[in-house]
């Protein structure tokens, strides 16, 4: 089973304030009265992959100008014309790594607070099925000034991730609370059938 730790690690339900007029996160996750409820606009949605190669977890280093290195998962924005998350997903993963991903599952949702609504970056959990970098097509790699974006290979281990800048720290957690329970996802994808 996965386990969820930290703020934003799950969709987040709003309440009703009483006088009408503001919306916040719920105190209180049991729905005694679900008219005191309300669905946030979704503004912005994400797909993003804990990929794995072997042993190992696929990562983008990034480097800025003025900042402390830090690493991210591959992954990027939902475009029009993606038919949906998980066909934004294999695009990313072949803008960024002119690659390929296999048995890709949605393990993860985190909610952001943007402009008139909520962003939703949907973690899906896979397997590399092949890597090119020569056929990367990214624009932000014809961006110099948005600093270096190094494919690197990670232990896939709690220790391992602990040990680097792995951005959102959300994202962090629930990767080193759930280490086991993600290969077994990859290894054995449930059906969507």
């Amino acid at each position: 089973m996965l386990r969820s730790r930290g703020a934003g690690s799950a969709v987040v339900r709003f309440h009703r304030a009483v006088d009408g007029e503001s919306l916040g996160p719920s105190p209180d996750h049991n729905l005694s009265n679900k008219e005191d409820y309300v669905s946030q606009v979704i503004k912005k949605s994400s797909a993003r992959a804990i990929l794995l190669d072997g042993d190992d977890l696929v990562l983008i280093r990034r480097t800025r100008p003025g900042q402390e290195p830090y690493w991210v998962t591959v992954g990027g924005g939902v475009e029009p014309d993606d038919a949906d998350v998980e066909a934004a997903l294999h695009r990313e993963i072949s803008e960024e790594l002119g690659g390929t991903a296999t048995n890709t599952q949605l393990v993860y949702l985190i909610t952001d607070t943007v402009e008139g609504g909520v962003g939703v970056q949907h973690i899906f959990a896979a397997r590399l099925g092949s890597m090119n970098l020569e056929q990367r097509t990214g624009t932000e790699f014809d961006r110099p000034e948005r600093g270096g974006y190094e494919v690197v290979r990670v232990p896939f281990t709690a220790q391992a991730v602990q040990k680097i800048s792995l951005m959102p720290p959300s994202l962090q957690e629930f990767i080193t609370a759930n280490i086991e329970a993600i290969h077994s996802v990859v290894e054995h994808p449930v059906s969507s059938a």
